[in-house]
């Protein structure tokens, strides 16, 4: 209070007014407290709007979850529904136990007659089996008797000693005793091979189709004799008449060689025909085992090569040759006798029915009783 006192009066009143600077100030809190409160507002609406936002999705969310439900309980509706129908189709618990009981029964007699048709069929199988054994020597004797098959009818018979051996029955000794002599005669024998002799017999056929006859050729010497080509660009007239004439007449200069006559055209096409024909009926024996029909058959081609064909033609001499190897080949064996064996074993079968037929009397009173009660 003293400093204003001391301020003279004109100082007072240069200086500015502090009155009016408090009203601007004013001015701006206002309008800054306007704006705080406008985005509290706006931040508000924003908040409320999430809110609803959150609150559909879950509303959306529940009416999925519901209608998946609705959904569920229908189908469990309808299972029920096919539930109580089958529930229907069920038989009543009287019912139920009629079947029970019914089914013990047909239990108890399907077992019952199980042991009956087991006891029936097991000599039934039995049989059948005896059956097989003798008609596995039947066939023997037949591929022995018939193709002289060596092979097959070893393992047929090895066959029937396997069925007898199964059976497991002492009585069974005499007859296994007889088949074990016929294996071993029948694996002493040789095998004959009679497809290799038929194909190699048919290898010599078609070699036999192309055999031609050996004419002797006439060649010159060197000093012009004999022959048939002329001076000149071709063969002259008188050459081709010596050439004609070379075919019908031929003059030997060594008579010691024993020339055969030579074979042309149809003579030729007759004896390659008869050699065919011996080597075709040498395959026939051969198949069936004719040793005496192969044998002759290899000599009559042998013959025919022989006595039509000249001793210096080198397919006269393979022929010959291979027939010499071949003519000794057995086609036939003497198979031995399988009527034994045939005999033991239809008298084992015969032991072995006999006394079956004994041992069934004793139950067909009983058995006939049972009829007799049936209804």
């Amino acid at each position: 209070m003293s400093e204003e006192a001391s301020f003279p009066q004109d100082d007072k009143q240069a200086l500015p007014a502090a009155p009016a600077t408090t009203p601007v100030r004013r001015g701006n809190g206002l309008a800054v407290l306007a704006l705080l409160v406008a985005v509290a507002g706006a931040c508000a609406a924003g908040w409320g709007l999430w809110q609803v936002r959150q609150l559909e999705a879950r509303d959306q969310q529940q009416l999925g979850l519901l209608n998946e439900t609705r959904g569920e309980a229908q189908t469990l509706v309808q299972r029920e529904r096919a539930l109580d129908a089958r529930l229907k189709q069920l038989p009543t618990a009287d019912e139920l136990e009629e079947r029970r009981r019914l089914l013990a029964q047909l239990q108890g007699d399907q077992q019952l007659l199980a042991k009956r048709l087991e006891g029936v069929l097991g000599a039934s199988r039995q049989d059948w089996r005896l059956a097989e054994a003798e008609h596995l020597l039947r066939l023997a004797s037949l591929r022995l008797s018939a193709l002289q098959d060596i092979n097959s009818a070893t393992v047929l018979v090895q066959g029937a000693d396997d069925i007898l051996r199964d059976q497991d029955d002492p009585a069974t000794f005499a007859a296994r005793e007889q088949l074990a002599k016929a294996l071993v005669t029948l694996r002493s024998l040789s095998e004959v091979d009679r497809t290799g002799l038929f194909l190699q017999l048919g290898a010599l056929r078609a070699q036999s189709a192309q055999l031609n006859s050996l004419a002797p050729a006439f060649v010159g010497q060197g000093d012009g004799h004999f022959s048939l080509t002329a001076d000149g660009d071709g063969s002259s007239r008188w050459a081709q008449w010596w050439e004609a004439l070379s075919r019908y007449i031929r003059i030997d200069f060594d008579a010691d060689q024993n020339i055969r006559p030579l074979l042309a055209g149809q003579s030729l096409t007759q004896v390659r025909l008869a050699l065919t024909l011996a080597l075709e009926q040498a395959q026939w024996a051969a198949l069936n085992g004719q040793q005496a029909v192969y044998q002759q058959a290899l000599g009559q081609a042998r013959d025919v090569l022989e006595s039509a064909f000249n001793d210096d033609n080198p397919d006269r001499q393979a022929l010959l040759a291979r027939i010499a190897e071949l003519i000794d080949r057995p086609v036939a064996v003497e198979p031995p006798d399988l009527g034994p064996s045939l005999s033991a074993v239809q008298a084992y079968i015969g032991r072995r029915q006999a006394a079956r037929n004994q041992a069934v009397p004793p139950e067909q009173p009983e058995n006939a009783a049972e009829e007799g009660a049936q209804p």
